[in-house]
């Protein structure tokens, strides 16, 4: 019956050519409009959140964006204490290194890069996916083992599945015990370190492991009084900011319990003759992390709620074209009602036409963000553009929220028209002949 249903509704378009093409247009560009707003990990939006205090200077703001905000990365004792809080789900305290990775085989070249120290909750929290292996046990967070991005396996390995062998990072023996598959986050929200679009590092390591073997930090590192001493022990134990935070929290009860937890020890670390300015801790969100770093700015949620202003505007447009297209042809209804299709089967009809159009309005939503992106691919290609070319990429996620919207797009246009039709009383069809 479906299949009928097709063949009726690509009747009706070769018949109204202009107005489905019009349909079709007007849902595909609001389609594309809102497609290239998508916060990078929009699905846990309200789960995980940023954990910031007001560590600084008590005259000068330690936030160089915002005097209001408190520096947007914790101290090594700060962030220690606060893992400890049995509250969040998972967390992760982080910080970026570099150094040297030389992979087994006389003719491999060391190769320096980039790294992320982390605990292995950082996978589960930002779905990372994994193409073998996965995260470190939690009784592995002080050993020398490694996750390895898919470019770095590829580069190191030749791409096999390399679970088990050994690389060395910075003369160090690794055990590799995961291989991320493509993962590519923009922005690079959970560490804005002099880019939100730089590229992800390409290893991970224990957290536990980098600091206990000294290993340096490579990103923003501020210190409104120096260390005690100038030793590795001097500096963890310091009020240098340097570490990024993040916990999830599924629900909103255990966000005020952690956001009561954060003020707990603030205010026991205040007494102690610590945090000598106004309290100001903060969980944020990844839409208000992004906000309050400007990666996202104000006018950026203006253009979305415009976006989707257009997008409303289209479908209550198609609404009306699809209700005088539909009552146009009452009399051909009013025939097959007379001959025994019921009100449902008219309704199920006129859906499925809707269906079609607005699965084409989802394919030409598609080329049409295609486009734009290309179009931005293009305006900042090359090595000085700061690597927003990098914003250039389709994901599974980008296509299935637009088909979703699509589908939602379809349910809201056709389903009015589509009842209205349905409801008419064979007698009014008739009567027209």
């Amino acid at each position: 019956m479906i299949a009928y249903y097709v063949r009726l509704a690509l009747k009706s378009f070769r018949r109204n050519p202009g107005l489905t093409a019009l349909m079709a247009i007007a849902i595909a560009l609001g389609i594309a409009v809102c497609d290239v707003t998508i916060n990078p990990i929009w699905w846990k939006n309200e789960r995980l959140y940023a954990v910031t205090m007001d560590l600084a200077d008590p005259v000068i703001a330690g936030n160089p964006k915002r005097a209001d905000l408190p520096p947007w990365q914790l101290s090594y004792r700060d962030a220690m204490a606060l893992a400890a809080a049995p509250i969040p789900q998972r967390h992760a305290v982080m910080y970026r290194a570099g150094g040297v990775f030389q992979a087994p085989g006389p003719h491999q070249a060391p190769t320096p890069n980039l790294v992320r120290a982390t605990n292995s909750d950082f996978f589960a929290m930002f779905d990372v996916p994994f193409l073998y292996g996965g995260s470190w046990r939690t009784a592995d967070e002080s050993a020398p083992v490694v996750v390895l991005t898919r470019e770095m396996n590829d580069k190191l390995f030749g791409g096999a599945n390399s679970i088990g062998r050994t690389v060395r990072f910075n003369d160090v023996p690794f055990r590799v015990v995961g291989v991320i598959d493509h993962w590519y986050p923009l922005p690079k929200f959970y560490d804005l370190n002099d880019g939100p679009f730089d590229p992800p590092e390409a290893a991970f390591l224990p957290l536990g492991w980098a600091t206990h073997t000294e290993l340096g930090a490579d990103g923003d590192t501020e210190c409104w009084r120096p260390p005690a001493t100038s030793d590795w022990r001097g500096f963890i134990n310091s009020d240098c900011t340097w570490l990024q935070m993040w916990v999830e929290l599924p629900s909103a009860k255990d966000r005020q319990r952690m956001q009561s937890y954060i003020d707990a020890y603030w205010q026991q670390q205040r007494q102690a003759g610590r945090f000598l300015r106004p309290r100001n801790n903060h969980l944020s969100n990844v839409s208000q992390w992004l906000a309050d770093n400007e990666v996202v700015r104000n006018d950026d949620r203006m253009l979305l709620a415009i976006a989707f202003a257009f997008l409303g505007i289209a479908l209550i447009n198609t609404v009306v074209i699809l209700l005088a297209k539909f009552l146009g042809r009452a009399s051909l209804m009013g025939v097959r009602r007379a001959l025994g299709a019921s009100r449902k089967q008219i309704m199920l009809q006129h859906l499925v036409e809707v269906s079609l159009i607005a699965g084409l309005g989802a394919l030409l939503g598609l080329g049409l963000a295609a486009l734009g992106l290309h179009g931005v691919h293009t305006l900042y290609a090359g090595p000085l553009r700061g690597g927003y070319q990098e914003l250039t990429h389709f994901d599974l996620t980008s296509v299935l929220a637009t088909v979703a919207l699509a589908l939602v797009c379809a349910a809201a246009a056709g389903l009015y028209p589509a009842w209205r039709v349905g409801r008419l009383p064979p007698t009014t069809y008739l009567k027209n002949q």
